[in-house]
């Protein structure tokens, strides 16, 4: 069975997801979806939650590029250095601007973060004997994706959609249009009951986001 995680990491407030299959007892393989820790605070948490759970963790997945979603990677690969790295093709390309981009903000980010297997539309996105459904959703930054599981019904949406909000879509590559047409075709033919668990703030739902969404 898929079991979710969820972490709020570093200044911006960003949802970090683990996901796991509870399966096979003592092999419990897991993924880790947008690693945004900041701090070695940040770092236990993550690593106790795996050792809590006896996961094997197999892979880093990005939804997106931008900085609040990739902070924990290079710890990551310090601690593990052969995981692979899952994201969008056009993802690298925004990864390639990101430690110009932290330097802004005061981040150190030593070097550009390397994707080793590119995700396409269609495609699945496996933990353990489960499987991530990809849905291509840009619009608040180039090439990204989401993660939907279908017997679960749950829904791993980065900064596409939020409790009553959407993703900004005035940083280098946004688009309104484009996201909102996103949100339509690749989200509203979920099941209303699809828990939505977004990049930043609380849960919900796809039903209640038609229902109450202003910006949609």
């Amino acid at each position: 069975m898929m079991r979710l995680l969820k972490f709020t990491f570093n200044a911006f407030q960003e949802n970090t997801y683990i996901l796991y299959d509870d399966k096979n007892q003592g092999a419990v393989q897991g993924v880790i979806i947008d690693p945004g820790m900041s701090n070695p605070k940040e770092w236990e948490e993550v690593m106790e939650a795996l050792e809590a759970h006896s996961i094997d963790l197999q892979s880093i997945v990005l939804s997106h590029g931008h900085i609040d979603h990739i902070l924990g990677i290079h710890r990551l690969l310090e601690w593990k250095p052969s995981m692979p790295i899952y994201g969008h093709r056009i993802t690298q390309e925004v990864l390639n601007a990101q430690p110009d981009y932290a330097a802004l903000f005061g981040i150190h980010l030593p070097s550009a973060p390397e994707i080793t297997h590119f995700l396409e539309p269609g495609e699945k996105v496996r933990v353990g004997e489960e499987t991530l459904d990809i849905l291509y959703t840009p619009g608040h930054c180039p090439g990204e994706v989401s993660f939907y599981h279908a017997s679960s019904k749950t829904l791993i949406a980065g900064d596409v959609l939020f409790y009553e909000s959407i993703g900004r879509t005035d940083l280098p590559g946004g688009d309104l249009p484009t996201l909102l047409a996103a949100i339509r075709e690749q989200f509203w033919p979920l099941p209303d009951d699809t828990t939505v668990y977004c990049g930043h703030g609380p849960e919900t739902t796809i039903g209640y986001e038609k229902l109450h969404n202003p910006f949609l």
